[in-house]
């Protein structure tokens, strides 16, 4: 093939060189617009896999970076003065410049022809002149290439709200360095590490409103160097801050971070009578944040990916050639970009974290891409994660008022430690998410509901929650949803949680609700969300409305002699819980029932005082909340679970979720359950592993409320990374307990902490303690006016 590769960075390069030596009859043109040595970023980092696939793709030019590279295995976080280190995370920094110049140099040794100094303005023009049989487009982020086919290529940029500006250091960092410092106008962080014998890459960012805020955006480039370097002169020693960009004046330096995916990365010219592919590579076609340091790590992998189907296909770049290779390295690329949007917004909300103390600070920043969890932080450096174990079980204990835990449980895992919320003490952080199960007889729980709940209390759960109980006969989703509206209501759930207080360590909850306009459906599995086929009863809701189009049940819109009688449906409930001897008490405000209705603008169309701004939307469910709240017992801690993201336009966002939790805090909840969407038909939920966790995370650390997180957790290291990073307090699990009723006893086991049974350890340890006390006691009563001499031989007559 004849291959022109427009632009000369590393994709293009590495592409260029691997197709060469896969069949040296290729006719390969890389053209750059740049001269050979000009570069202007600093240096790059690798980790030790990336550096491993590079071996297996040409070990010349691996073997070259590797004796260029600067390794460590360090991490630290500089925050408020401490510094935590963490190791074991195997890294390499190189130069830029050296880079391509290996690069380079490996080219011309295979016989690819190089251009500098030409800018291509006319892509197809030049493919023409070439008789390229494939065009690789690897002109970087700003790709006219792909900018003059967005109709094929369907790029979606999102430009960040950080400014950051690429800078050099002759400080040489041992270890890769985040360092953090605040002003008066807010936070700004400071990411570093050493690539070559005597220069370190020093990047700084802070947000638009922050940088505007101190007055960089008039600075010239050397005022706003100026000002970085007195703002990290501890980290610098002395050192001065350089720039490379030269030709940019002013704060042109400072730039925002666009994140490109592309919906497909091949383009087909029609070009003299034939088909020529155009495909973007490396920044072209996609970006990864510089704070997780995969952008050169996913254009080398894009070259490797395609020269290798190439290879494959005969070399050459047909139709099902190129389908292969998207198909293949899509994937890959949106793991990484997805784990690189979560460490940029990370960085993009510093303020968020900065309650935290260091300790936590440092291992939310660690693990916040989600690529590293809490064992794997554990098999990187075992120490660090003991020694981090020990703290948040001492401050745990410390919450749950039990004083420091005995030696035996200073490393328990975060899953397993204590959580108190009023007067309720959960013997570890997992949940039973309330699951419904449609198996109650006229709101009357059964046997059926004694086991389910029962057996996961025994499973080892700090805390099981019912499904929705219904506060009234027409507040039910279906005919066998539970409620806790009539004697025998009480009686019957008073009997379950008895048997879950007389069988297990474990506190149990009531989760109150109303259906509103879900309600008067069928079973699950006899057509979720459809309407009775008889006896349907009347449904209200915030406004008018029908959850499914043309299938569900029409709603009224409720009157104020409906809230107020719904108002005392709640509280009759209440009452009935509480009688019951429920632990805990969880109203339902989410997934599109009677109060999320009000709460949503998307089912909340009121023109009264309970409709429109979203204090106002809120003011029902607050009210019915405050109402709850007076009847329940004051050392009995309420939650409330929220949908904060409705996951459609115009719906409920995570910004209003911060905004609803700070209300309800302020009313008097404990804790928001955070879950998300079920309120509209027309939702486009992005699922993920923990997808819904990072709505607790705002939530907890922006509302400054305890939180629990909710939504596919599935084992014990998304728990312990969950609670030990401080994204929430408590982890609920709903389908795993379905599977695995134990799951909290297997998952413990798993880890290594077969016996989890910490209050009985507790409790002996304390007993032992009190026995040594009163023996210490005893002996100095016993010793009351004797002598040394004396006391010395009643010892030793025992």
């Amino acid at each position: 093939m004849k291959i022109l590769c427009i632009g000369g960075g590393p994709a293009g390069l590495y592409f260029a060189l691997l197709m060469k030596k896969q069949d040296p009859s290729h006719v390969i043109r890389v053209v750059e617009r740049n001269r050979p040595h000009d570069t202007f970023g600093w240096g790059v980092v690798f980790s030790d896999q990336t550096l491993g696939n590079l071996v297996q793709a040409d070990e010349p030019t691996a073997r070259t970076i590797l004796q260029a590279f600067n390794h460590w295995d360090d991490i630290d976080v500089h925050f408020k003065g401490t510094t935590v280190t963490s190791s074991g995370h195997g890294f390499c920094g190189i130069g830029r410049r050296r880079l391509l110049d290996i690069l380079q140099d490996r080219c011309r040794a295979l016989g690819v022809e190089l251009v500098f100094e030409t800018d291509i303005g006319d892509d197809q023009e030049a493919a023409r002149a070439f008789g390229a049989d494939l065009v690789i487009a690897c002109d970087g982020l700003n790709s006219r290439i792909r900018t003059r086919y967005e109709s094929s290529y369907r790029p979606d940029i999102d430009t960040r709200r950080c400014r950051f500006v690429w800078l050099g250091t002759k400080k040489l960092f041992s270890a890769f360095t985040f360092a953090f410092e605040r002003t008066e106008h807010g936070w700004f962080q400071a990411h570093a590490y050493q690539y070559d014998g005597d220069t370190s890459t020093f990047i700084v960012e802070t947000p638009e409103d922050v940088w505007r805020a101190a007055g960089l955006e008039t600075m010239s480039q050397e005022e706003g160097i100026a000002f970085c370097e007195r703002l990290f002169a501890r980290h610098l020693d002395g050192q001065r801050l350089l720039s490379n960009a030269g030709h940019l004046r002013g704060s042109a330096i400072w730039i925002r971070f666009p994140r490109i995916i592309c919906g497909s990365w091949v383009h087909w010219l029609d070009l003299d009578g034939r088909r020529l592919p155009v495909v973007l590579m490396g920044d072209a076609a996609h970006t990864a944040h510089f704070s997780i340091g995969s952008g050169t790590k996913l254009a080398f992998e894009d070259a490797i990916e395609l020269a290798r189907v190439l290879g494959a296909h005969g070399g050459r770049a047909s139709e099902a050639a190129l389908a292969d290779y998207q198909r293949s390295r899509s994937v890959e690329v949106l793991r990484i970009q997805s784990s690189a949007r979560n460490s940029m917004e990370w960085f993009e909300n510093v303020e968020r974290y900065t309650a935290l103390e260091p300790e936590q600070f440092a291992y939310s920043m660690l693990t916040r891409s989600q690529r590293i969890s809490h064992e794997n932080l554990r098999l990187r450096d075992r120490s660090y994660v003991e020694r981090y174990e020990g703290w948040l079980a001492q401050r745990a204990f410390a919450q749950a008022a039990l004083g420091a835990p005995p030696a035996l449980v200073r490393s328990l895992p975060p899953m397993l430690t204590p959580f108190r919320v009023r007067g309720a003490t959960l013997k570890n952080r997992v949940v039973v998410s309330p699951m419904a199960q449609y198996s109650a007889v006229d709101g009357t729980p059964g046997d059926y509901h004694l086991v389910h709940l029962g057996a996961r209390a025994m499973g080892g759960a700090g805390l099981v929650v019912g499904e929705m109980t219904c506060v009234s006969a027409d507040a039910r989703i279906t005919p066998h949803c539970p409620g806790l509206y009539a004697p025998e209501h009480t009686a019957a759930w008073k009997r379950i949680v008895g048997f879950v207080h007389a069988n297990s360590d474990a506190k149990i909850a009531v989760q109150l609700g109303h259906a509103g306009a879900k309600g008067s459906t069928r079973a699950a599995w006899d057509g979720i969300d459809m309407p009775l086929e008889s006896g349907n009863w009347p449904l209200v809701s915030a406004s008018p409305q029908q959850y499914v189009d043309g299938v569900s049940q029409r709603s009224r819109g409720a009157t104020h002699e409906d809230m107020e009688r719904i108002e005392a449906d709640f509280v009759r409930a209440t009452r009935a819980a509480a009688e019951a001897g429920f632990d805990w008490l969880e109203l339902h405000c989410a997934h599109g029932y009677l109060l999320s209705s009000f709460i949503s603008p998307l089912t909340n169309h009121r023109r009264d005082a309970y409709g429109g701004s979203l204090e106002k939307r809120c003011r029902f469910p607050l009210e019915v909340f405050a109402a709850v709240r007076a009847a329940w017992p004051a050392d009995r801690p309420i939650s409330v679970r929220i949908s904060a993201h409705d996951w459609v336009r115009g719906g409920t966002t995570p910004d209003d979720a911060v905004a609803i939790a700070r209300l309800f805090k302020s009313a008097g909840a404990d804790m928001i359950d955070v879950s998300s969407g079920q309120v509209s038909k027309a939702e486009e939920p992005v699922y993920g592993r923990m997808f819904q966790t990072p709505f607790a995370d705002r939530v907890r650390n922006e509302a400054g409320i305890a939180t629990i997180a909710v939504g596919a957790i599935s084992e014990a290291d998304h728990v312990n990374s969950i609670i030990a990073a401080g994204r929430a307090d408590l982890c609920a699990i709903a389908r795993p307990h379905l599977a695995n009723p134990a799951w909290t006893l297997t998952e413990a086991a798993r880890i290594g902490f077969g016996d989890i049974d910490w209050p009985r350890q507790y409790r002996a340890a304390k007993l032992q303690l009190e026995r040594n006390l009163q023996r210490e006691r005893d002996m100095a009563a016993a010793s009351a006016g004797l002598t040394p001499q004396q006391i010395a031989a009643r010892l030793l007559e025992g």
